[in-house]
């Protein structure tokens, strides 16, 4: 099968869905389908054999963060030609809402399209405020996909239609087989995500710290992700920072390895999450995982069974949990045991052969549409009976 997949944020800053997109991507290839990803990237961007830039992106406040996207004449030039040059079985866009490469390619393409939606925000006034922009393009979108429950009712709530859920997905192996560093085992914390991005809850765990290193002065956090260092431990006492250990931006092995060593991962983030890959990963590793409340990462962590939920910004709260985990080896191991049992069903060779099922759903359909419409019947019918009807 021939597959174009479109992803909205730059290639060049890692994020959640731009990883998702590219272990669909190698996954399918491994099967033996040639795939394409269209991406923004800057010039000097190293890309893999399988990615196609789109040219740069530029920096836009969009669902609490900064997303670096793709928009304009010369974006919507790329994305036909890369249309046209693949010849693709079946489009498979990514946030086809954002302002960005995903929203041009459903404008232009022809035949079956897939869409996922990896966006929770039950309250967007933008989304609602662009439905009559963006209805046209979602007519055209033959199947869809939300991450969780949570971008699923996304969708509902703001663009009618509904989706199936599937999960992003995960390597586990890779993250179960890593080797731990001994330089990052013993009463270590572990944090990866960007360090001046609020809503990834690093100042809450800085919050939590003092009261957690007053009961246990051994222990060390390990921050791994861009950001300010300094700016990040300005609320911490001076004689407590030496605790604090940056390690910049790491490889993926790193971070798997990272997720091996650790005694603990907190994840401590504050909102805007439709999924919580990181808590895969880290799963994966088997890592204790302490969370904030949210219901998405409730949900990844099968409501508290596979790791620890404490009530979202709540500083004492996570200190408290954390202090209670780091004090029960028993506990920990639990939580390791269970998680490792529950994270397989985010495994790449249950996710991706769900996606795949969907692909060969929406081009038989379309297959089966063409030869109905070629021998007079005019489609309708069979479009309905397939589910391809628009809403």
């Amino acid at each position: 099968m021939r597959i174009g997949i479109v992803c909205p944020y730059s290639w060049d800053v890692p994020g959640g869905v731009q990883f998702h997109i590219r272990d669909l991507a190698e996954y399918f290839i491994r099967l033996g389908h040639e795939v394409s990803v269209l991406a923004p990237a800057d010039d000097d961007t190293p890309l893999p054999p399988y990615v196609v830039s789109a040219g740069r992106a530029v920096p836009v406040p969009y669902n609490g963060s900064v997303a670096r996207l793709n928009f304009g004449f010369l974006s919507a030039a790329r994305v036909r030609r890369w249309l046209h040059d693949g010849e693709f079985d079946v489009i498979h866009i990514h946030e086809p809402t954002s302002p960005s490469l995903g929203l041009l390619a459903c404008w232009a393409a022809q035949g079956p399209i897939v869409a996922t939606f990896h966006t929770s925000n039950p309250r967007s006034r933008a989304m609602i405020a662009a439905y009559a922009i963006l209805q046209a393009a979602l007519e055209k979108i033959s199947a869809r996909i939300a991450v969780s429950e949570y971008a699923r009712r996304t969708l509902v709530e703001h663009l009618g239609g509904d989706a199936v859920v599937i999960p992003n997905g995960v390597d586990v192996d890779f993250f179960a087989k890593a080797d731990p560093n001994p330089d990052w085992q013993g009463d270590t914390i572990g944090f990866i995500g960007r360090i001046d991005e609020p809503r990834k809850g690093l100042p809450v765990l800085m919050r939590a710290l003092p009261k957690i290193l007053a009961a246990r002065p051994q222990t060390r956090l390990l921050v791994a992700g861009r950001g300010d260092e300094e700016e990040a431990v300005q609320s911490l006492p001076a004689e407590l920072r030496s605790r604090v250990e940056f390690l910049g931006m790491i490889s993926d092995q790193d971070k798997a390895r990272l997720l091996r060593s650790v005694d603990l991962y907190v994840a401590p983030n504050t909102g805007g999450e439709s999924f919580g890959i990181i808590l895969v990963e880290a799963l994966s590793a088997g890592a204790p995982v302490l969370a904030s409340d949210l219901d998405a990462f409730a949900q990844v962590l099968d409501q508290g069974a596979a790791g620890e939920l404490f009530t979202n910004e709540d500083a004492d709260a996570l200190a408290e949990a954390a202090l209670r985990l780091l004090e029960d080896p028993a506990r920990r191991a639990k939580l390791r045991d269970r998680g490792s049992t529950h994270v397989r069903r985010f495994d790449w060779s249950t996710v991706g052969a769900d996606i795949l099922s969907v692909y060969e759903t929406v081009t038989a359909g379309a297959a089966a549409v063409a030869a109905d419409e070629r021998a007079g019947g005019g489609g309708s019918g069979l479009r309905a009976r397939l589910g391809l009807a628009r809403d």
